[in-house]
């Protein structure tokens, strides 16, 4: 039984682009295996030139100076509310003022820990 001719072409013609596929596969390969170490990663840096780590532990440095100063603050006022009712009773604006003692305190202290 004769063997049709397209047949053959079609099995010839995949043969052919199988070999360049090969080649094509084989190069990529090669080239996958020789890759450059990778090198550390650089700081990140601001535009003024400044490391960004850096700009940030400032900041928060610089905010934790203002939110403790600010609950000094408050700390006094709630000594004079106290001393001021003599112990027997304590006013709502003190209780205000230590709810928002406790929220900047939080704050600093969540500040702190991330750096």
């Amino acid at each position: 039984m004769p063997i049709p001719t397209p047949f053959i072409r079609v099995q010839s013609s995949r043969r052919l682009l199988a070999v360049p596929l090969t080649l094509i596969a084989a190069a990529y390969m090669s080239t996958a295996q020789i890759q450059t170490p990778p090198r550390p990663d650089e700081p990140k840096r601001l535009p003024d030139g400044r490391l960004w780590s850096e700009a940030v532990l400032k900041a928060n440095y610089e905010a934790n100076l203002k939110d403790l100063e600010q609950m000094r603050k408050i700390l006094d006022s709630v000594r004079a509310e106290i001393e001021k009712s003599q112990g027997h009773v304590l006013s709502l604006r003190a209780l205000k003022d230590l709810e928002e003692l406790e929220r900047l305190s939080r704050r600093v202290r969540e500040r702190m820990k991330r750096h």
